[in-house]
């Protein structure tokens, strides 16, 4: 199968069709059991030649090391025309679901830009409430090098958040899994039942808490 490639043809697209300013978005934490769902929304300077050159090994999150993201975040920070980073709350995700949860974080995202964008690229999410043309892509941050660019960021901040829980919370450590439903979270679980940074609504955390009070 060949391989896609990361590059700026979607954000050309668009601004072929007069505009200009072209966001992408992409989330982090979607699936974890515990913590914040966080998004990043990127604007890239299209009209840079050296742009692709310039943010080289930007692609989706998940297939960098944490060190390649660490590494590429203030590179696609001081390269952007402008972005942000919004998060949704665990409290938040158990009050209104991930999905609305997701989109809430999205516009947050949105809100820390510097500059409105005029439409926006998504990794298979519909967006309607943006209120701005959307273009949502499968396996998008593997497509467009801004939602790639958002992909990092939201993932960096997001483990970055988890990593500082390491301190109030030393059972979980979630730091190591950052929330997601590891053998090693699995187990913290059940010696220890949820806390309050759980995702209390989802199944495996339900389980937990069912089976650690039947155990008390």
């Amino acid at each position: 199968m060949t391989e896609i490639e990361t590059d700026l043809r979607y954000e050309w697209e668009l601004h072929a069709r007069g505009l200009a300013l072209i966001a992408g978005l992409d989330e982090a934490g979607r699936g974890a059991w515990a913590g914040p769902v966080a998004a990043g929304a990127v604007i890239l300077p299209l009209d840079r030649d050296d742009l692709i050159q310039v943010l080289d090994g930007v692609t989706d999150s998940k297939r960098l090391s944490a060190n390649r993201r660490a590494a590429l975040y203030p590179v696609i920070t001081e390269t952007a025309l402008a972005w942000g980073v919004g998060f949704a709350s665990n409290t938040e995700i158990d009050e209104i679901g991930i999905v609305p949860a997701t989109r809430l974080a999205m516009r947050r995202a949105l809100d820390q830009l510097s500059v409105k964008p005029a439409a926006l690229l998504t990794d298979s999410m519909h967006f309607p409430e943006a209120k701005l043309p959307y273009t949502s892509l499968i396996k998008g941050d593997q497509k467009s090098l801004s939602i790639a660019a958002a992909s990092i960021l939201a993932k960096v901040s997001r483990d970055h958040f988890m990593i500082e829980l390491d301190e109030p919370f030393p059972a979980y450590k979630f730091g190591q899994h950052k929330g997601y439903g590891t053998e090693l979270h699995r187990l913290a679980l059940r010696e220890h039942g949820p806390c309050v940074m759980h995702r209390q609504t989802f199944a495996p955390v339900v389980r937990a808490r069912i089976a650690h009070q039947e155990r008390a």
